[in-house]
């Protein structure tokens, strides 16, 4: 098995497939001093509008790294990993509060995890506006 870099508008099958399998995957956030932050998240991976989308809390610290880096996007990957498989999607991040865009991002999430997250009045949503995909597997 060989690293390898993927277009993450146009990834192979096999790399699309890994995306739809079931992983708790991990969002890597920077902090204000340049440190890395990095918590379990469930992530979609839309490889037609290049976005990975993380469902989350408003008051969490990832929104407020994010936020920090406005109004450019912050840097953030997402990763994943089975065995010796895994896969990244890297870019720029940003919160979104649109209704529509949370209801999409919550639809996607119930697709992938089986599941529909209970409501919660504070969610908000990080998409990652990708540039970079990696992975092995």
């Amino acid at each position: 098995m060989s690293t390898y870099s993927v277009d993450p508008g146009a990834p192979d099958p096999s790399y699309l497939a890994f995306w739809r399998e079931r992983h708790l995957c991990t969002l890597t956030t920077l902090r204000p001093d340049g440190s890395p932050h990095v918590v379990p998240v469930g992530v979609t991976y839309d490889p037609q509008a290049r976005l990975a989308r993380v469902l989350t809390n408003r008051t969490s610290a990832k929104v407020a790294h994010v936020l920090a880096a406005a109004p450019l996007g912050a840097p953030a990957a997402v990763c994943q990993v089975d065995g010796r498989r895994w896969a990244t999607l890297e870019g720029r991040a940003f919160v979104r509060t649109d209704p529509d865009r949370i209801a999409d991002a919550v639809r996607r999430y119930a697709e992938r995890y089986g599941r529909t997250p209970g409501p919660n009045p504070h969610r908000v949503l990080i998409e990652i506006e990708l540039e970079r995909a990696l992975g092995r597997g």
